[in-house]
């Protein structure tokens, strides 16, 4: 019988007083159950048209006893079903043994496939309803990048066009002209100066050492000249270009932020000039092999006294507590946060196992690696 067929599941528990086979047990079921209610309900008949299937016998041997469980698929109605389930539990005897058949239940296929298609319907639908409102999502914040308010203020005295962030934040990003001040602000950057033409402005000029400037420009010819000319007049610098033959003003914001994410083109110098103090660098080298690897900071103070050990979670929290010291160093990252909480505190140097890329680093305070100072 195919199992597509089944709607029904006969399971009954057997019970013999005796060594019998599975041969004698079937051949009691469909010999004692022949002829009871005529031939269209003989075992036999109902196997050969497909109502009933294969009868399986699980069966276990012991201290003379038979035990076990019979099972019997059907396709038939629930009343034949009911009925062919209590034709089986009729038979007493199999070959001279006593034995007792009783049902133990009668399971619904198609319930249990009824379950099964439920649970799997409902896996389709979440997986439908996620898969909508993300594509949902993605689509109502494009429109909202769209319709998000913009501002272009004017900036310093060459009142260049600029973001209305550019005032407060210590990070600028130079771009050509006012549309990119306004694409810029749709990706979420607010910190934008418009150089307004090749030439670079007073404005951008006297901003230099003030805060920390990168440039963002067009992927064309015109963007090949500015960067050079704002590399002669501010210096090496973080800059990022739009891809070849396209303008910052018309990428998506998508495009923006990734760009911004990604490294400058500008080429890294290849060895970093380093001022410390010689007692000072003469005292972190001395440190050194002790603080390596424990994830532990020490704080100094402005006579290069170790006033404080403590492990590097617990650093930002008490550099409050002591204003005394003035040069911090440790085995970790010197992360903006603690940066920020240095500079408060009054500190003037922080010596750190890594330094994170694009980081604002305030003109009072001295920032340098364990390997800048060829330790690690």
């Amino acid at each position: 019988m195919p199992d597509s067929t089944i709607k029904y599941m006969i399971k009954m528990k057997l019970s013999i007083e005796g060594i019998v086979e599975k041969a004698d047990i079937i051949g009691a079921i469909f010999g004692q159950t022949e002829g009871l209610f005529g031939a269209e309900l003989n075992l036999n008949e109902l196997q050969k048209n497909w109502k009933i299937g294969r009868i399986e016998i699980n069966m276990q041997a012991k201290n003379d006893m038979v035990t076990g469980e019979i099972i019997i698929p059907s396709s038939t109605d629930i009343v034949t079903t009911a009925l062919i389930a209590a034709m089986v539990e009729s038979v007493e005897k199999v070959g001279p043994c006593d034995a007792k058949i009783q049902l133990l239940e009668i399971q619904d296929i198609r319930e249990a496939k009824r379950k099964q298609i439920a649970e799997r319907a409902k896996e389709i639908l979440k997986d439908w309803y996620v898969r909508s409102s993300s594509e949902g999502e993605k689509i109502q914040n494009e429109i909202y990048e769209v319709l998000r308010p913009v501002k272009v203020l004017e900036y310093g005295q060459d009142k260049l066009p600029a973001g209305p962030g550019a005032e407060k934040s210590d990070d600028i990003i130079l771009v050509e002209g006012r549309a990119d001040v306004i694409n810029l602000q749709r990706a979420g950057y607010d910190n934008t100066i418009a150089l307004n033409g090749v030439k670079v402005p007073a404005t951008i000029i006297q901003l230099k050492g003030k805060k920390k400037m990168i440039a963002f420009l067009d992927g064309d010819r015109g963007g090949d000249l500015i960067q050079k000319e704002l590399e002669q007049m501010l210096g090496k610098m973080p800059i990022y270009r739009a891809p070849q033959g396209r303008e910052v003003e018309e990428l998506t914001p998508e495009e923006i932020r990734s760009i911004l994410e990604k490294q400058p083109v500008m080429e890294k110098p290849q060895h970093v000039e380093v001022h410390i103090d010689e007692q000072l660098l003469s005292k972190v080298k001395e440190l050194y092999p002790t603080l390596k690897d424990t994830l532990e900071s020490v704080i100094m103070d402005k006579g290069f006294n170790q006033i404080a050990r403590l492990p590097v979670s617990e650093l930002v929290q008490n550099l409050e507590k002591l204003k005394e010291g003035k040069h911090i160093i440790l085995d970790g990252i010197a992360t903006q946060r603690l940066i920020n909480a240095a500079k408060d505190a009054g500190y003037e140097t922080i010596i750190a196992f890594k330094v994170p890329e694009n980081i604002s680093i305030p003109e009072n305070i001295s920032i340098y690696t364990f390997s800048q100072l060829d330790l690690s």
